[in-house]
């Protein structure tokens, strides 16, 4: 959850707000951020009952337009942009020929010839760099980096509709799940979509930097009837991982392709060629060596990244994301194993600390929320 980057942080516009809350801010991804207020297991179990209040304000956004903005979005990303709807979002994968991720991002599609894509901070730069060089050749689009005009804002839990719907003017009730609408919070424009990276229903809203404080605080003060807290990193990565939600440097990366992260559902299939489809079509049809599977700890200890995993006593790979969740209350992790290994049940063995500690395999998510 920290890096040792010797450079100068960035900070986004709450930086003051939350040194006031009591924030304990790291460094990460290069950005100054809150990993924690009250505790990363208060926190979490707030957003799974009630509500949390993230700074998110580190991602990136880029930003294609023009008429030829859709064949482009298709060429670089795995999903099929062409059946968004404007206002409608989707979960993709930025690819590489080898059918590997740069990184996974969110598509907004802003309207019939223009899209938002919204990154991971660590990749920002990468990643434009890369779409900017992609694009260069696909006709009539342009690629901005507007990651400056935006500060953005998660509110997270089964309290975040009620919390919100009193500084809003949209309908939230009837924002469908991975759609967005323009309008004002707390007097503020803005735009809010309802996504989230907590396994919770939630809001993720956009908003000028200069806004950012006032959104903030008028949010916190409507979750006072609902107790709703602001929540730091710790408890967005323990809420993601429950939701098994792959987080990339960890569970994808470059190495990584989406087949082998069990993530076949954000392919295109039917759409024309794209970076990356050659292997990804041929591994469809082979198969792959390895996938990503979740474990359950059944010896009394907890997985952590980079521990090595065994299969019949032979090394089988390593923990990609693992801790002890508060919620579920249980040891978990994720893993890549042979596929002949990554069956329900299977049991692997974990090298902590030296010790060989016995885990299965279970079914992701972790955690799935109730839906009305």
């Amino acid at each position: 959850m920290t890096d040792t980057s010797g450079s100068a942080l960035k900070h986004t516009p709450l930086r003051r707000t939350h040194i006031a809350h009591g924030a304990r801010l790291v460094a990460f991804a290069g950005w100054e951020m809150p990993v924690e207020y009250s505790g990363i297991v208060d926190e979490h179990l707030a957003v799974r009952t009630r509500a949390g209040l993230f700074d998110v304000s580190h991602m990136g956004e880029i930003e294609l337009a023009g008429r030829d903005a859709l064949a482009a979005v298709q060429r670089i990303t795995s999903n099929d942009a062409g059946k968004l709807a404007v206002g409608q979002i989707q979960y993709s994968g930025l690819m590489t020929p080898r059918g590997t991720f740069v990184d996974d991002l969110l598509v907004y599609r802003w309207a019939d010839d223009h899209f938002l894509l919204v990154v991971n901070a660590s990749n920002a730069d990468k990643d434009f760099a890369w779409i900017r060089e992609q694009v260069r050749a696909a006709g009539d689009v342009a690629a901005v980096d507007t990651s400056a005009r935006y500060a953005l804002l998660a509110l997270q839990g089964p309290a975040a509709l009620g919390t919100l719907q009193p500084l809003t003017g949209v309908d939230l009730a009837s924002l469908k799940y991975y759609w967005f609408a323009h309008g004002e919070v707390a007097g503020v424009r803005c735009t809010i979509s309802r996504t989230g990276y907590t396994g919770e229903d939630g809001f993720e809203v956009f908003v000028p930097p200069s806004s950012a404080e006032r959104v903030w605080t008028a949010m916190l003060d409507a979750g006072r009837a609902h107790d709703v807290v602001p929540a730091g990193l710790g408890a967005r990565d323990t809420l993601r991982l429950e939701a098994a939600m792959r987080l990339y440097g960890n569970d994808i990366d470059e190495t990584t392709t989406v087949l082998e992260a069990d993530l076949g559902w954000i392919v295109g299939w039917g759409k024309a060629d794209f970076l990356g489809a050659e292997v990804l079509r041929s591994q469809k049809v082979q198969g792959v060596a390895r996938k990503l599977v979740g474990f359950e700890m059944v010896d009394r200890a907890i997985a952590r990244h980079g521990y090595g995993v065994y299969v019949g006593g032979e090394p089988a790979g390593s923990v990609t994301s693992g801790t002890q969740t508060p919620f579920v209350k249980k040891a978990i992790g994720m893993a890549y194993v042979p596929v002949a290994a990554a069956t329900v049940g299977q049991v692997l063995h974990i090298d902590v600390r030296g010790r060989r500690a016995e885990a299965r395999v279970v079914p992701l998510p972790f955690y799935k929320r109730a839906r009305s």
